[in-house]
Formats: structure tokens, sequence, C-alpha cells
């Protein structure tokens, strides 16, 4: 495998993720309102906009979602240092 397929296939693995946990969000807050939006696009003429639109919804929910759970937590120690600066600052003036 070259080295611009496993790009290829890395960004579809992130995009895969990225769609998963976007739908996961979404059926999470609004399965009701999720249910009754699809049942108005079944009678729609741009189906295949709403579609598209609906892609890229699900992919920056995915991304917000991801950055919202998976993000590791600040480091203990950066914060302690940066308290530490402003105290000093403050003690200075």
């Amino acid at each position: 495998m070259t080295l611009e397929e496993e790009r290829r296939r890395a960004g579809l693995d992130e995009r895969a993720v990225l769609l998963v946990a976007g739908l996961a969000d979404l059926a999470v807050s609004t399965v009701g309102s999720a249910l009754d939006t699809v049942r108005g696009a079944l009678h729609r003429s741009d189906t295949a906009e709403l579609a598209a639109e609906a892609e890229h919804d699900l992919l920056a929910r995915g991304r917000l979602a991801l950055d919202r759970y998976a993000a590791p937590p600040p480091a203990h120690l950066e914060i302690l240092a940066r308290r530490a600066l402003a105290r000093q600052a403050a003690d200075d003036e």
C-alpha cells in the first residue's frame, strides 16, 4: 500500500468516525425531531441536496462531539505554572 493510499484510508476512517459520532450525538439529543425531519424529507423534491446538507451537518456534529468528549484534560502542572506566574505578576505590581 502506498503512502497516498494510506492517507486516503486514514481520511476515510476519520470521516467514518466523525459520521458515527455525529449520528450518535444527533440520536441522543433529537430523536423525535429527527424522525419528523425524515418523514418530511421523503416528500421533498430536493432530497439529494438535503442528504448532502445532512452529511455535512453530521460531519460537523461528529467533529464537535469528538472535540467535546475526546479532548485530553489540560495538563495539571501547566495550570499550576500559569497560576504561579499570574500570582507573581500580581505581587510585582
